[in-house]
């Protein structure tokens, strides 16, 4: 006789870790590092009713690069709810906090402080998920940018043995600083190598403004390939 043996209950909630090192940060297709690379990790906890919490960081060039005498570590803090609207529809709210250790990008005429505060909502259905984010302060130091808004369109397509390939669009909108809009389009191929490692390469490129996105003497919204490594744990 064979008798089942009986399923493992779901834990109540998991806790995450993650480390990783890429050939440049790129956030919303604009480089946050100058074009060189940078280290990266995080945390993150999730319960199984949807809520989640988490904290990443990563080393950044650009508000010095911007004049301020300080702010070289961006931190990110966020929590949020996922679950499902209908069969096959699933969603994801929650609050995200940039928050740019020591910046002093304040003090440099022309920038407001660094830190900035986002609300977010994204909707997956099947392979693609959109995501609307809307600032509840000034955007990235920028003076009376308030309400600024960024929507983005990813789908996200598994290729097998175990790689995946996700093209992506962007729109940023600076609230009262036009010069600043842009769009930014990448695609990413990753790629599980197990045991908790994985790879990309990412090719990606922006229409923003050369004049407002030079810092540090580098236009940093231009086309270029970053590659990294990522561990999870």
């Amino acid at each position: 006789a064979s008798f089942g043996q009986a399923k493992a209950p779901e834990p109540d909630y998991t806790l995450s870790f993650n480390a990783s090192v890429v050939t440049d940060y790129r956030y919303r297709g604009i480089s946050q590092s100058r074009l060189k690379p940078a280290v990266q990790g995080g945390l993150d906890f999730a319960h199984k009713n949807g809520f989640y919490l988490g904290a990443w960081g990563s080393t950044i060039k650009w508000i010095k690069d911007s004049g301020a005498t300080d702010g070289n570590v961006e931190i990110d803090l966020y929590g949020g709810f996922k679950g499902e609207l209908a069969k096959g529809v699933a969603f994801d709210v929650g609050m995200l906090r940039y928050e740019y250790v020591s910046n002093k990008l304040g003090a440099v005429s022309g920038y407001a402080n660094a830190n900035t505060t986002e609300l977010y909502g994204a909707l997956t259905y099947g392979v693609v998920t959109a995501k609307y984010s809307q600032s509840l302060s000034n955007l990235f130091g920028n003076i009376n940018s308030k309400n600024s808004q960024y929507l983005d369109l990813s789908p996200t397509f598994d290729l097998g043995s175990g790689m995946t390939l996700t093209p992506h669009v962007g729109r940023q909108l600076v609230n009262n600083n036009p010069n600043y809009h842009y769009t930014d389009y990448s695609i990413t191929l990753a790629k599980d190598l197990g045991n908790g490692l994985s790879a990309s390469a990412m090719l990606v490129d922006t229409n923003a403004k050369s004049s407002s996105y030079t810092w540090g003497g580098k236009y940093v919204g231009k086309s270029g390939a970053v590659v990294g490594l990522k561990y999870s744990f």
